[in-house]
């Protein structure tokens, strides 16, 4: 059986899909890496709503969505990025999923981790961001989670330097409960966070950012880098006080920062890890037994997937994300909260599609072949 797709320019060629998935169960837990995957929400299709309007969340497959990941070993990280904080998802949507998902946590025994922001407000003075993020922190504590402290896109607008960064953070840490993870996300994923940390100079940036983590270090587990590039993650980590753990967010070069050198290694909060959770889960079991290049072997080839979903504009990879979940059979359509479906182009989708099958990621491949006729038809394919 064949499938026809559409190339970049149009002309459609033929794909022959995999007939069975790659095999991979639930395991022992993961040892040698803290690993957590961004989850994406899914989206209520039958909800009478508006691109901007609050969004409407499918409560039951996103829940289930979550203890699939759950159940591969991998912690949930949530809402994140890749839940559409900030893209579809407001922050009243968020409180009530970080409430449904910490408690799914508790049921099941998985690790979790949550998204603290300042997403209930546009702007605002410091005093007004520090107490958007304590709202936002209390929320997380109350729910047992552990808080990842998020980028601000109203810090990012409202600060002067470095030094309100410093002031802020240092605020948040000090009365923090328990030790955090602190996020930062470069401006391909959001471009109202350039020049965060009070600079646009990389480096200049840095020495804030490893300010704020000297003057706490007993508040910071981790941070969490999402700047894809890889030689800068390799320095900062190597900078890092004792103890602090650093979380690779680059979707681009994953496998060799988890891998990692003579010096250190990264732990893993990723995007790509929505989509790729069986077979990163599986990836790391093999790095807990010390094979690095068997670890490589499995998770080198889902680069190529990774890099085409995190394409520029970055920040629509959310789109490939749910696209391939629908495809996987975890959502029943392929609708997203603020109608973000509509963010990638066919071609797109149709290379995102060859590339997860050619990697066995659909655990029913007859299944996705189907859907991805139908979205096909519904664009003017015939097969």
């Amino acid at each position: 059986m064949t499938i026809r797709l559409p190339g970049a320019r149009g002309a459609l060629r033929t794909y022959e899909p995999r007939t069975e998935p790659l095999a991979v169960t639930p395991g022992t837990p993961l040892t040698s890496r803290t690993v957590f995957s961004a989850a994406h929400v899914v989206a209520d299709p039958f909800a009478d709503v508006t691109p901007d309007a609050p969004a409407a969340v499918d409560w039951d497959a996103t829940l289930a969505f979550r203890r699939h990941l759950w159940a591969h070993g991998l912690g949930v990280a949530e809402a994140m990025d890749t839940a559409q904080r900030g893209m579809g998802l407001h922050w009243a949507g968020a409180a009530e999923l970080i409430r449904r998902s910490a408690a799914e946590a508790k049921a099941v025994g998985g690790r979790i981790a949550c998204g603290v922001g300042t997403d209930q407000i546009t702007g605002g003075t410091l005093a007004e961001i520090r107490a958007a993020y304590e709202e936002q922190l209390a929320v997380v504590e109350e729910a047992g989670a552990q808080a990842i402290l998020m980028a601000s896109r109203a810090l990012a607008a409202t600060a002067r330097g470095p030094e309100d960064y410093l002031e802020v953070y240092g605020h948040l840490l000090r009365q923090a409960a328990e030790p955090v993870i602190l996020h930062w996300l470069g401006p391909m994923f959001d471009p109202a966070l350039e020049g965060y940390w009070g600079s646009s100079d990389l480096d200049t940036a840095t020495d804030t950012f490893l300010e704020v983590i000297a003057a706490h270090p007993d508040k910071v587990d981790g941070i969490k880098v999402s700047l894809l590039d890889a030689r800068r993650e390799v320095d900062l980590r190597r900078r890092l006080p004792q103890g602090v753990r650093c979380y690779t967010g680059d979707d681009f070069n994953y496998p060799e920062l988890i891998a990692g050198d003579a010096q250190g290694f990264s732990h893993a909060l990723l995007g790509i890890f929505d989509p790729l959770g069986p077979l990163a889960a599986e990836a790391v079991r093999v790095l807990d037994t010390g094979d690095t290049a068997g670890f490589r072997a499995l998770l080198d080839p889902t680069v190529e997937l990774s890099r085409h979903l995190f394409q520029a504009p970055t920040r629509f990879y959310k789109t490939g994300v749910v696209f391939l979940a629908w495809l996987a059979g975890h959502q029943s359509h392929f609708t997203m909260v603020g109608g973000l479906q509509s963010a990638r182009s066919l071609p797109h989708f149709a290379r995102a599609y060859e590339l997860a099958d050619s990697l066995g990621l659909f655990p029913d491949p007859k299944l996705a072949e189907e859907r991805m006729k139908t979205l096909l038809a519904l664009y003017g394919v015939t097969q």
